[in-house]
This record gives C-alpha cells, sequence and structure tokens, in this order.
C-alpha cells in the first residue's frame, strides 16, 4: 500500500500541535523543554520569549529556578550551537552529538591553531575549572591563552567548547537568567554524573535521538533530522527504525518518517496567532522549512549574518516579524507585516502583542503595540 500523502498544512498543524502552538500549555519548564527536544539559546532573552507563547501564565522566574534546580542546562548541543536542554536530555544525547562537535570544532578550527591538540586543550581547561571554579568563557581563554603563549586562543577556545561537555550556570540577578558573565563549568561537577566527563562511557546511537526529534518535529524526512541536529549521515539510522516508524509522502513526493502514535490533527485544525522569538526552533528544525514560511519570506527572517528574527505565526505561518523598544518609559511592540492583514488578524496579534510586550519589559510605564508596514 502506497504511503499516504500529507499536504503542507498536514505537516504545519501536526509539528504546531507538538511544539505547544496549537494551544498553550500548562505543564511546566521542563516538561515543555523536553516535549520540544530543546530550544535553541544562543541569546539569552528568545528561550523565555519561546516559553512564554507556549504556556500559559508562565512566571518570569520558572525558567531560572529551573535551571538553578538543574532541571535544564544550558549548553553547547545540536548544530554546535547552545541549546537550552533538560539534563536527562543532555546526558543522554552528548553521546550521539559528541562525534558532530569534535568535527565542527576541527571545520572551523582548520589550520588557524598552531596550540595544543584538542585534547590537551580539553585537559588544560578542566584542570583551570577545578582549580580556580566556574568562570566566564572569556576568562577562561585568558587563563589557556596564559597556559599556551602563541596559541590561537579564540581558536583554542572553540574548541575546549566543542570537546569538553560544559554548562552555562545561571547568573545570579541576570534579567534573563544568563548574561556575559554566567560563568561555565564542567557539566559532570554541575550535574554530578562523571559519566559526562568520560567519552567513552557515553553511548554514540543517534536512534534515541531521532525519534525525539520526530516526537517534536515530524513527520520529517532524513534530510530534517540531520538539519536540526547536525548529524550526517542518518539514512542508516531511519532504515533501521523503519519498522517502528509510520511513513508518509509529502505533496512533492519526499518520504517522511514519523511516530505513529504522535499527534497529526489534520490541515483544518485551527492555529492562533503566536508571536516567536529569534532562532525559535519552529523555523530551524526541518531542512525544507516550506510547512512554516514561504521561499520569498526566507530573506526577510534569515540574515546573511546568521541571524534570525523573532516572527509572528497567522494561521500556523510565518506571517512578519517584531521586535521590542523602549523611548521615554514606553514599551513598544513593532510589528511588521510581510502583507496587508485583516481587521481581526490585527486585532488578535494586537491583543496577543501586548501581553508580550508587558512580560518582556515589565518595568516600563506603558506598553503599545504598532504595526509598521
Amino acid at each position: 500500500m502506497p504511503a499516504p500523502t500529507l499536504s503542507r498544512l498536514d505537516l504545519s498543524r501536526a509539528t504546531l500541535a507538538r511544539q505547544h502552538l496549537l494551544a498553550r500549555t500548562a505543564a511546566p519548564v521542563a516538561r515543555v523543554v523536553h516535549d520540544l527536544a530543546g530550544m535553541q539559546a544562543q541569546l539569552a532573552r528568545p528561550p523565555f520569549v519561546g516559553l512564554w507563547t507556549r504556556i500559559d501564565g508562565l512566571a518570569r522566574d520558572a525558567l531560572p529556578r529551573a535551571a538553578h534546580d538543574r532541571a535544564v542546562v544550558r549548553a553547547t548541543a545540536m548544530r554546535g550551537t547552545l541549546h537550552l536542554l533538560t539534563a536527562d536530555d543532555y546526558r543522554a544525547w552528548r553521546g550521539p552529538l559528541a562525534g558532530m562537535l569534535a568535527a565542527a570544532g576541527a571545520s572551523i578550527v582548520g589550520g588557524r591553531s598552531d596550540g595544543p591538540d584538542p585534547a590537551a586543550a580539553r585537559a588544560a581547561a578542566l584542570g583551570l575549572l577545578r582549580a580556580e571554579g566556574a568562570m566566564p568563557f572569556d576568562a577562561l581563554r585568558e587563563r589557556l591563552a596564559a597556559r599556551f603563549p602563541g596559541a590561537d586562543v579564540r581558536a583554542m577556545g572553540y574548541t575546549v567548547r566543542m570537546h569538553l561537555p560544559l554548562v552555562q550556570l545561571p547568573a545570579e540577578g541576570a534579567a534573563w537568567g544568563w548574561d556575559a558573565k554566567a560563568p561555565f563549568g564542567p557539566a559532570e561537577d554541575w550535574l554530578r554524573d562523571p559519566s559526562l566527563g568520560d567519552p567513552t562511557a557515553a553511548d554514540p546511537d543517534p536512534a534515541p535521538l531521532v525519534r525525539r526529534y520526530l516526537a517534536a518535529y515530524g513527520p520529517a524526512s532524513v534530510a530534517d533530522a540531520q538539519t536540526w541536529s547536525g548529524l550526517k549521515g542518518l539514512r542508516a539510522t531511519f532504515a533501521a527504525l523503519r519498522d517502528e516508524l509510520a511513513t508518509f509522502r509529502d505533496e512533492r513526493g519526499r518520504e517522511l518518517f514519523d511516530l505513529p502514535d504522535a499527534p497529526r490533527p489534520g490541515g483544518d485544525a485551527a492555529a492562533p496567532v503566536r508571536y516567536l522569538p529569534e532562532f525559535d526552533q519552529l523555523v530551524l528544525a526541518h531542512d525544507d522549512r516550506s510547512r512554516v514560511i514561504d521561499e520569498a519570506h526566507r530573506p526577510l527572517v534569515f540574515s546573511k549574518n546568521l541571524m534570525v528574527a523573532a516572527t509572528f505565526l497567522v494561521d500556523g505561518r510565518v506571517a512578519g516579524t517584531w521586535g521590542v523598544a523602549v523611548k521615554r518609559g514606553t514599551a513598544a511592540l513593532a510589528v511588521r507585516p510581510f502583507a496587508a492583514l485583516s481587521r481581526r488578524v490585527r486585532g488578535e496579534l494586537e491583543a496577543e502583542g501586548e501581553a508580550l510586550v508587558r512580560f518582556v519589559e515589565p518595568a516600563a510605564r506603558g506598553w503599545t503595540v504598532e504595526f509598521v508596514m
């Protein structure tokens, strides 16, 4: 029997349902971070906004509390970028991601560094952190520069970040949980798990990672999973899992995989307006992003300097960008649609936007939502 075909709308609604974007959830932060299979966290504020748009009545301190309780961590993970992950996911995924991270470090550093090899840099960094305690990454680079005179310090620092399991500890008093001075420390110490410091103890099998990816972003292709994770060669993993997965085709005939019992509510499911932060995983998690954004709009969201704009969804699709600025004590959320909006949609965006700007700038004396065409 041929695999069923899923429309672009079907794929949109399936992913939105798993991302808590069809209806907000009352689940705690750590559970939602688990459901999302992590959140990109290159910048400190976006995960707060990403959780606010998914969790009903999110408190500003809920994420820092989860971090202080060590239920979630901020660490280098998929695609070699900082992510928020549950502690359990970080432990489980460090093994499958280790080879990709090492390769990314070697690729970016290339021949620039005359310093020590990765093992020596890793050992030196770990020794410094054990002797002096967790420290901001700039400080760690300075200590490494003193240890290895003449080395390319930035290249060596990147090597350490890719090879040594580190977590960034939450910073006391930081408005968004972490800031540039937030210290990094060995993951094995923060999570009290010696196996994180032993590369031979990590299970490199990517199958559990693939299952979790599909749970959060399916139905999806092999290329989609590779784009999200940064891993290569996942075709063999999907082949090994084929008997336990459901298979589909998209409108262009590409094969998609999914967990059999994962939610697929259908293309007619209602999708409310939602605001997404910069670097939200919804727009980053697929090689084929047509389920959420039109090709013509991609240059308006993805910049050449690798920034990803904050966006908003209308009927499940990226329909514009937004930003917040404070002037004379008033916080204004500027909504920049890609095309004209109906009066109904403008009203929904205004109501949702006012709640968002109050969350982002609680100390302002006033809050407004402005549409900029």
